[in-house]
Parts: structure tokens; C-alpha cells; sequence
């Protein structure tokens, strides 16, 4: 039995942050994650940058080399914020899992919570 579906959660943000820095496209990318142990195929992984190009956290540029056409991608300042916005939230994630803390430390009442589906 395999729990990649605990990990899919964690694909987009590593997408977002390979793509703030720098240009990514999608081979590349799938060998990226594959290397971090994620399994993941193009039918996953092509759908996923377009849904984040389509919602603004990344700009998509082609590119012709020969007869292969390949698109860039690259961070938008909304995915740039995005990515600024979730990491509290993964850094005590962090902190609880693999260090052990089990009293992480409060979060301050003026931050804005992020909430799972909220729209952009």
C-alpha cells in the first residue's frame, strides 16, 4: 500500500517553488519531483500547471526548438505571494512533523488564516 495521496498536496508547492526560481517546464519538472520521490506522471502533472496558469500563479511562455514545442513556466507576483502567504503554515507543519514539536508556537491574531479552498 502506498500514501502518495498524502503527499499530493505538497506537488503544487513544490511546483510553485521551483517556478519562483526560474523558469520550469514540464519534463524537467516531472523529473524533479520523480528524484524527490513523488510518483507522478505527465497525465497529473500537465493538468496541474494548467490549473495554476489559469488561476494566476504562473505565466506560461512556448518555445520552439526544431519541431518540439515546449512551454516555460514561471511564477506570477500572485504565485510569488502564494507561496510567501503558505509558508507559516508549512514551516510548523515542518516543526510538528519531523522535529517533534509538539507545542508549535501561537500564531499571532493579526495574520489572516489561510483557508483550504478559498478562492483567489
Amino acid at each position: 500500500m502506498t500514501h502518495d495521496f498524502l503527499l499530493a498536496g505538497l506537488i503544487p508547492l513544490h511546483v510553485l517553488h521551483h517556478s519562483v526560481e526560474g523558469e520550469i517546464y514540464g519534463q524537467a519538472m516531472l523529473d524533479e519531483l520523480r528524484h524527490h520521490g513523488y510518483r507522478i506522471g505527465p497525465g497529473t502533472l500537465y493538468p496541474l500547471l494548467h490549473r495554476l496558469e489559469e488561476r494566476g500563479y504562473l505565466k506560461a511562455r512556448e518555445e520552439r526548438n526544431g519541431k518540439t514545442m515546449r512551454r516555460y513556466y514561471r511564477a506570477t507576483p500572485k504565485g510569488r505571494t502564494a507561496l510567501e502567504a503558505v509558508k507559516p503554515q508549512v514551516s510548523e507543519l515542518f516543526s510538528e512533523v519531523i522535529q517533534g514539536d509538539r507545542h508549535p508556537p501561537q500564531r499571532s491574531r493579526s495574520r489572516r488564516r489561510t483557508t483550504i479552498g478559498e478562492p483567489s
